[in-house]
Order: structure tokens, then C-alpha cells, then sequence
């Protein structure tokens, strides 16, 4: 999955945004103000950090190698995954999706409502 291809499936998530607030390296995506995906735009190959379900980030740290514990961020409940062709586009696609409702699922009533 290369740069434009994961850009713009993360931009399909319901009101999902893009800004770069840490300087033009780092892409990131956010739902109703909060964070569910930062992307290194100048790392080869690209890493993504994603936001995943605690017991759910340990698994797959140990069935991935190209999955670690977020970089500079809560390693709990974030891992950085990099996209070096071991891990299929579904499985990614899959991840985002999972980060991005966990987000979604922590925002205010009144914000989660304006997404429907």
C-alpha cells in the first residue's frame, strides 16, 4: 500500500481530516478533532501509527515483525506499523478502520451524533 493509496482510504472514514500539525514529515488524520492515524511521509517504506484495543496491539506486535509499539506515542494503545509488503492491504484497511472507531466511539454524544 503505498502513501496516496493509504492517504485517501483514511479519508473516506466519515468525517475524517488531514493536516500536518508536527511539521510537513507527519500526515495526520483525525475524527472529530482527535487523532486515529499519523503517517511519516518520508520514511521508505511508510510507517503508520494506528490506534488499536490493547490486548489487540499485542497480538499483533507478535504475529507481525513490521508491527511495534507506537513511536512517541502511548505504546499501550498505539503501534507503528510499517508498510514493507508482509502485511496485506486488507489486514491495514482493517486496522485503520479499528483505530478510527475506537476514536470515533470516545468522542462526545453530540460530536459522534454530527457523524451519522
Amino acid at each position: 500500500m503505498n502513501t496516496e493509496t493509504l492517504r485517501n482510504y483514511c479519508l473516506t472514514r466519515t468525517g475524517a481530516t488531514e493536516s500536518f500539525p508536527f511539521g510537513e514529515e507527519t500526515l495526520v488524520f483525525k475524527v472529530g478533532g482527535k487523532i486515529f492515524a499519523l503517517m511519516d511521509t518520508e520514511s521508505r517504506p511508510t510507517t503508520i501509527n494506528l490506534k488499536c484495543d490493547p490486548e489487540r496491539a499485542v497480538q499483533l506486535r507478535e504475529q507481525f515483525s513490521a508491527v511495534v509499539p507506537g513511536y512517541h506515542m502511548n505504546k499501550t494503545h498505539w503501534n507503528t506499523v510499517t508498510l514493507d509488503g508482509s502485511i496485506r492491504n486488507s489486514d491495514v484497511q482493517d486496522w485503520i478502520d479499528h483505530s478510527y472507531e475506537l476514536v470515533r466511539k470516545s468522542l462526545p454524544k453530540a460530536i459522534r451524533e454530527q457523524l451519522n
